[in-house]
């Protein structure tokens, strides 16, 4: 029988990583990504279903349907940061399969509540807030991994648990305007709506499938995490032995910088299907929104593969430097008051927007194992201690720091789409809320080129 606590647990020992470790890290990683995958995709169910809300009765303002697509994104991020520090605390196993299982209840309660267009708009902002546990997954997900392997593969395998876990994004995008369109489970399912379409034309649509749509898979990637995952114990650490990050400069700063990766990429996730729809009315955002988290997170693999190579540093400034570039091409092709504009200009910007995310979501985490590591050795040397006792002492700072990253970086989820909203109201338009973002990122770019990737820098990564 396969033991669940690893008593031993050496990835930097070569030896050991090749007979051993290496097949037992993978296991835990194959098996972590459909978990975060599914958790995404729980996460971001209200930027499509929000949508169809009105067609089918719900008699929401545009600024309350931007809320609604908002709260996930401020619930996940606030949750992450106390997921951030879990893993040490409870072991990677148990933690996996207990937060994927909490997926159930915004899946089932949103099955329910909108088979009924009575279904208090208080109702639903809850239901919103709780899609939130999807959000906070990420933090746990990304430190549990960061555990199981060295130093030099760290890069590319949480590119692949993040960038194949952030394709839940795109899935949900995607599955959900087909399984809404049929009885999926049939009379089980409960009855269909009525919708209005743009033409006032009528069709039946079952809403409730976005929600029960991923249950089956959530169970079964719970019993998955739980009899096929490990803990480790020498990754036990209380939260005061975590909380030393906090005092930690560079904590902050990489902080900072993955709002503006991560922060955009989800972000733009949540907002950009309602952004579409009232930018150009004509167009069905629900038949577009999946491609561009799907390129961001194909292109977070990517990133991870290119900072294990080159410079994550410099990936980064890239990564900012074509993002400003993006987001000024979005705002040249959308119409002026009302008039002109080109949607495919606007969507080519977009998907060109959501690519440089996903790098720069990649390099950006990267880069942190590298910084700690970077400065433990520099501590080991003036306080006489161990290169194993400083490696082991950054592994744990890198990976609490990491999910603390995860955390507030994903409070850009919330800000974005929120801006949109409130610019809308406020100016009529979007521009307001993307020229906020042009400077945030030159901010960015600022920050990354002087503690990390100049010659002098602080600590060169």
């Amino acid at each position: 029988m396969m033991a669940k606590n690893l008593s031993v647990w050496q990835p930097e020992n070569e030896q050991f990583w090749k007979q051993t470790g290496r097949a037992i890290a993978r296991r835990n990683l194959w098996i972590s990504v459909p978990a975060l995958l599914l958790a995404f995709a729980i996460w971001q169910v209200w930027s499509v279903s929000v949508v169809k809300l009105p067609t089918i009765g719900f008699e929401y303002s545009k600024n309350q349907l931007f809320w609604l697509a908002a709260l996930p994104a401020l619930s996940g991020a606030t949750l992450r940061i106390f997921y951030s520090f879990v893993v040490p605390i409870f072991g990677g196993r148990r933690w996996t399969a207990i937060s994927t299982a909490s997926l159930l209840i915004p899946a089932i309660g949103l099955g329910f509540a909108v088979q009924n267009p009575e279904t208090s708009y208080t109702t639903m902002v809850i239901l919103a807030l709780l899609c939130g546990f999807g959000g906070a997954n990420f933090s746990s997900s990304m430190s549990n991994i960061s555990f199981f392997f060295p130093k030099s593969e760290k890069g590319n395998a949480l590119g692949i648990n993040a960038g194949l876990g952030n394709l839940g994004v795109s899935t949900v995008q995607f599955v959900v305007p087909i399984v809404i369109t049929f009885a999926l489970f049939g009379a089980m399912g409960g009855a269909s709506q009525t919708a209005t379409l743009p033409d006032g034309s009528t069709q039946q649509i079952w809403l409730q499938n976005a929600g029960f749509v991923w249950v089956p898979f959530i169970i079964l990637a719970t019993l998955c995490a739980w009899f096929g995952m490990n803990d480790i114990d020498s990754a036990k650490a209380s939260f005061k032995d975590q909380a030393v990050i906090f005092k930690r400069k560079h904590n902050w700063l990489m902080c900072w910088l993955y709002i503006g990766t991560f922060g955009s990429f989800i972000g733009f996730s949540a907002g950009f299907a309602l952004l579409t729809k009232q930018v150009f009315p004509e167009i069905d955002p629900t038949k577009y929104a999946f491609f561009g988290p799907l390129i961001g997170a194909l292109m977070r693999v990517v990133g991870g593969w290119l900072s294990d190579r080159f410079s994550a540093s410099k990936v980064t400034q890239a990564s900012f430097l074509l993002m400003i570039i993006a987001v000024i091409g979005v705002i040249h092709f959308m119409p002026q008051d009302g008039v002109g504009g080109s949607f495919s200009g606007f969507f080519a910007c977009f998907m060109v927007l959501f690519a440089a995310t996903g790098v720069g979501n990649a390099s950006t985490f990267a880069q942190a194992p590298r910084i700690f590591a970077a400065l433990h050795r520099k501590h080991a040397q003036a306080y006489g201690l161990s290169e194993a006792e400083a490696d082991g002492n950054a592994t744990k700072e890198s990976a609490a720091v990491v999910g603390f990253m995860g955390a507030i970086g994903a409070y850009g989820g919330f800000f974005i789409p929120k801006s949109f909203g409130t610019s809308i109201d406020m100016t009529g338009s979007a521009y307001a809320a993307l020229i906020c973002f042009i400077i945030f990122y030159v901010c960015c770019i600022l920050i990354n080129w002087w503690f990390y990737a100049r010659k002098n820098a602080e600590v060169r990564c």
